[in-house]
């Protein structure tokens, strides 16, 4: 049972707005999804510090999301809160050769914050369409760049509610995986490590990572990005289109005819759209190849 006026309470002592019964198809880039029972835009560590320890004493479920690029949010909602860790916690400060960002920094501000400084190592993040703190979390990456690559340390919360700090050799990181993944941990803060690079070179090719962006991916359309992990051996688009299922359509979700490795919101599609069509995919690429193709985005439960 969640006690909405004290949670508010909570919230008000601490400054973070809330929002009860709040609808999270506008926070995540899919647009669709049920409401949660409360949204809450944390402001800083120690804030969430404070929520954390009275939602887990309150055995209350919650959910730690960003830009919900790779979120998908079932129809019927999530009975919990959700920490939206947004505009009020993304701070970015450069200080020489490191930035350190709030988990809620967008990972497309912390781009431009580089090459504005003239750090180079973020070109092929540019674009990657989440927050620091996401994108360390699942260890993004894009074009033979990694968080990986940058990553020096991360400032988090364990599951005493204690802060933490930990060095990027004690982080676990390899393919869409991290320390983080699937732990009671929530990270706070990310500090990366760039080396000095011309400004305008770095600009430009950050242009052309967004143009190749646009070119080969369905921006045009709601998704949650990459929708299968590349399988070990191939890759999840190739075997998707070998198996001839671009455009292949359940309700409003359509697997792309653009990149076959996206399945996209046509305007109209529900979460159980999205998942029968995920299912349909899974099934024939595993009939017709003997591959196991797996989901990359997390499903809200």
């Amino acid at each position: 049972m969640i006690d909405i006026n004290k949670l508010t309470d909570i919230c008000k002592k601490l400054g973070c707005r809330i929002t009860p019964e709040c609808s999270l198809s506008e926070y995540v880039t899919f647009r669709f999804g049920g409401n949660c029972r409360a949204l809450i835009n944390v402001n800083s560590a120690d804030s969430v510090v404070e929520i954390l320890r009275y939602l887990r004493t309150e055995n209350i479920r919650y959910f730690i999301l960003g830009r919900g690029s790779n979120v998908i949010v079932p129809d019927e909602g999530f009975d919990g809160v959700v920490l939206l860790f947004g505009s009020d916690f993304a701070h970015i400060e450069v200080n020489g050769n490191t930035i350190k960002c709030e988990s809620g920094a967008l990972l497309a501000s912390a781009c431009v914050h580089a090459q504005q400084s003239g750090l180079s190592g973020m070109e092929n993040l540019f674009g990657i369409p989440g927050t620091v703190g996401g994108a360390l979390y699942m260890n993004a990456g894009a074009y033979g760049s990694e968080m990986s690559d940058i990553v020096v340390s991360a400032e988090y919360i364990d599951e005493n509610c204690e802060k933490r700090s930990i060095g990027s050799e004690n982080m676990e990181l390899s393919y869409r995986h991290s320390v983080f993944s699937g732990k009671n941990f929530v990270i706070t803060s990310v500090t990366l490590r760039l080396p000095d690079g011309d400004s305008e070179t770095i600009r430009k090719n950050m242009t052309e990572c967004m143009s190749k962006r646009s070119s080969k991916q369905p921006l045009e359309f709601p998704s949650a990005g990459s929708t299968f992990k590349r399988p070990e051996g191939s890759y999840a688009s190739l075997l998707i289109e070998q198996c001839g299922l671009k455009g292949l359509s359940c309700g409003g979700a359509m697997v792309s005819e653009k990149h076959s490795g996206f399945v996209v919101n046509k305007g109209y599609a529900t979460c159980a759209d999205v998942m029968e069509l995920c299912g349909k995919v899974q099934q024939i690429v595993r009939e017709k190849t003997g591959y196991t193709l797996e989901l990359e985005p997390v499903i809200l439960k």
